[in-house]
């Protein structure tokens, strides 16, 4: 139990996919929904379709609690995640972000610099196309075989932009490599709206599927001596399931949220008796328009 727990370790600290972060953690869909919570017309929106515009999008993250893969590895601590962010009306994204651990040392974890590409497809654009590049700076004394992640993936949301859903594929390299396949359905509710302000309720369901190498120990004795052998094993398939509920508020350039976040991870391996956990999650940001 301790080799996979430590496998997870590996992986959530430097992918934010696999650790307990939402994957808002995709720009491309948090871009369109920054841009429809500002113009919130879908008529103005065609209309700058063509037109140019960028914006800087500065956020912090403050989870109240933190799990590997919605796993609880018994360090109660909470996390910080920064994030600046630019985008062009072209489709164009590069952002900086890391993630500060409380009680781990280093606390910095990790520097992530992202660029990336995505554009909308069909007449009434309801369908977005993304690509992503990302590379990964770790803190002194951190050992994290993947240091790079490529991101294909496509999102497709309803013509009042209320229901959509993204899956997205991610190859992991760098001393080692691996795979992993995300996706997110989410609703937008609108529970008040005047000429500056909003606020909405977003639930999401997120689902992680990926490839993971766990030990399994073998125990036999030879010549009077007990002896265990651990071998190696590869398994593909569900890892954790993660469902949210966040309240967003918008008022002029200022997004705040607050919500809460339940995961339901799926045993890998030898793993049994995995407890549902959960945390609390708030951010605020501004938006420059540049």
């Amino acid at each position: 139990m301790e080799k996979v727990f430590m496998t997870f370790l590996i992986l959530s600290s430097g992918l934010s996919a696999y650790s307990q972060e939402k994957p808002n953690s995709n720009e491309d869909e948090e871009i369109d929904e920054i841009i429809d919570s500002l113009l919130d017309d879908e008529g103005i929106l065609d209309e700058l379709i063509d037109v140019n515009f960028q914006f800087l999008y500065v956020s912090v993250n403050y989870n109240s609690d933190t799990y590997f893969s919605g796993r609880d590895i018994g360090i109660n601590q909470y996390n910080l995640r920064p994030q600046i962010t630019y985008m062009h009306s072209k489709g164009f994204v590069a952002s900086a972000s890391g993630v500060y651990y409380n009680e781990f040392v280093p606390k910095w974890d990790y520097t992530a610099l992202t660029l990336g590409y995505g554009k909308n497809i069909g007449k009434k654009k309801l369908l977005r196309l993304y690509t992503s590049y990302s590379r990964y700076i770790y803190s002194s004394g951190v050992d994290n075989p993947f240091e790079n992640t490529l991101t294909l993936g496509a999102g497709i949301k309803n013509k009042q932009r209320t229901i959509g859903t993204q899956l997205s594929c991610t190859y992991l390299f760098g001393r080692d490599d691996s795979f992993q396949i995300s996706s997110t359905s989410y609703a937008s509710l609108k529970l008040f709206k005047t000429k500056r302000s909003s606020l909405k309720l977003r639930p999401e369901l997120n689902m992680v599927i990926g490839k993971q190498t766990f030990e399994l120990g073998q125990i036999y004795i030879q010549n009077g001596v007990v002896t265990t052998e651990y071998l190696e094993n590869d398994a593909f398939g569900l890892i954790n399931t993660q469902i949210n509920f966040p309240l967003e508020f918008s008022t002029n350039a200022f997004d705040f949220e607050l919500g809460y976040n339940i995961n339901l991870p799926s045993a890998i391996g030898t793993e049994s008796n995995l407890n549902t956990t959960g945390f609390f999650n708030f951010s605020v940001a501004y938006m420059f328009d540049l």
